[in-house]
C-alpha cells in the first residue's frame, strides 16, 4: 500500500509501510543538505577559550570608599551596582572569571585585603597600601606577613597623596624590606582624581606624580622589583627616560586603559611601545568600586589595533609572569 503526500512545493514523498524505518532518498538528501551546513556553523559559534590574564593593580576596597555607596562610574555615569562589601567582592571575582584573570595583586585596607584573599587564595595576592591613608604599617608585622605569604607585594605606594616623593626617607625602611625579601613594589605615579587636593587629599600635588622622582629610590635599591603604576601618565617623556635608564623597572597601564578617552590611551600606549618598552608593560584594571572597570580595561587593550596579538599577550600575561616570576602558565579556559 502506498500513501502519497505532496509537500507545499516540490515532488511527492513516497513512504512504504514495509520500509517504515528507511529514510526516503529525498528526505535524506534534505537532512544532509540542512544539517551538513548547520553543524559547522554551530561549532564555529562556540566561544573560543580565553587566554589567561594577570592584573597587577586591583583593589580590595569597601563599597563606600567614596563616602557613600553607588557612586557613578566616571566613564559610564552609571552608579555602581555593588552596594555592599560582599557585593563588590563577588562582582569582582565574577568579572575575573569571565575574563580569565588568573592572578591579581590586590591592595587596600589590610582588613579588606585579608578578606578578599581568603575568598580566592589561588587567584589574589595581598599587597600593603601606604602611606596614604595613614598610619604607616608596622614594619615588624609587615615582615611577618610577607614571610608567611599572607602578603606577596607592597603597594600601591601612595606617596603622592601624602605629599611626598616616592624616594622620601620616611619610606626607606619599607623599600629596604622589599629589596631584602625580593617582593614587587607598585608605586603610584601620574595623576589623581580631579579636585583631589580639595576633597580627599590636601597634601596631594600633581608635580609629585613625575615618575623620575623614583630615581633616587632606584639608585639606593638596584635589586628592588619596582613597577610604575599608571605608566606615569601624562609624563610620557619622563616615563620613557626612566624605563631607558633603569632596565629592571616595569610599568602598568592601570586606570588609563579605561578611564582616559580611548584614543588618548591608545596614543600613549603606542608611544611607549614604539619607544621599545612593549616587553615591560603590564595589564592592570585599578578596579576600585566599579567591577565593570575590569572588562573595560581588558577592552582597552583588545581594541588597540596597532598591537600585534603577540604584543597583547605580553601586556596581558607574559610580562607580568616574568616580573612576578610565575613559572608555569595556566591552561586556556
Amino acid at each position: 500500500m502506498r500513501i502519497h503526500h505532496r509537500a507545499a512545493c516540490g515532488p511527492p514523498f513516497v513512504f512504504r509501510r514495509d520500509a517504515s524505518r528507511r529514510i526516503p532518498r529525498a528526505a535524506a538528501g534534505l537532512f544532509v543538505a540542512v544539517f551538513g551546513v548547520l553543524a559547522p556553523a554551530q561549532l564555529s559559534s562556540a566561544p573560543e577559550p580565553k587566554p589567561p590574564i594577570i592584573d597587577v593593580h586591583l583593589h580590595a576596597f569597601p563599597a563606600d570608599l567614596m563616602g557613600r555607596v553607588g557612586m557613578p562610574n566616571p566613564v559610564t555615569g552609571k552608579p555602581s551596582e555593588a552596594t555592599t562589601d560582599d557585593d563588590l567582592l563577588r562582582a569582582a571575582l565574577a568579572a575575573m572569571s569571565r575574563y580569565n584573570i588568573v592572578k591579581a595583586i590586590t591592595s587596600g585596607p589590610l582588613v579588606s585585603v585579608r578578606r578578599w584573599v581568603a575568598a580566592a587564595p589561588d587567584r589574589l595576592v595581598g599587597s600593603a597600601m601606604f602611606p596614604h591613608p595613614p598610619p604607616l604599617p608596622d614594619l615588624g608585622l609587615l615582615r611577618d606577613d610577607l614571610r608567611s605569604r599572607q602578603l606577596g607585594a607592597l603597594g600601591e605606594v601612595t606617596a603622592q597623596y601624602a605629599g611626598i616623593s616616592p624616594s622620601d626617607a620616611s619610606l626607606e625602611p619599607y623599600m629596604a624590606l622589599a629589596e631584602e625579601m625580593d617582593v614587587p613594589v607598585g608605586i603610584h605615579t601620574g595623576f589623581g582624581p580631579p579636585g583631589a587636593v580639595y576633597e580627599c587629599c590636601p597634601k596631594f600635588r600633581e608635580s609629585l606624580g613625575d615618575p623620575l622622582l623614583l630615581e633616587e629610590l632606584l639608585v639606593r635599591h638596584p635589586k628592588m622589583r619596582v613597577y610604575v603604576m599608571h605608566a606615569g601618565y601624562p609624563y610620557l617623556g619622563e616615563m620613557v627616560a626612566l624605563l631607558h635608564a633603569y632596565p629592571q623597572v616595569y610599568a602598568d597601564v592601570a586606570v588609563i586603559d579605561w578611564l582616559l578617552p580611548r584614543s588618548e590611551f591608545h596614543e600613549y600606549l603606542r608611544r611607549l611601545v614604539q619607544a621599545g618598552f612593549g616587553k615591560r608593560l603590564m595589564f592592570g584594571s585599578d578596579q576600585m568600586v566599579w567591577p565593570e572597570a575590569i572588562g573595560m580595561a581588558v577592552e582597552g587593550i583588545e581594541s588597540a589595533r596597532f598591537l600585534t596579538p603577540a604584543q597583547k599577550r605580553d601586556i596581558f600575561y607574559n610580562n607580568a609572569a616574568r616580573f612576578l616570576r610565575m613559572d608555569q602558565p595556566p591552561p586556556l579556559r
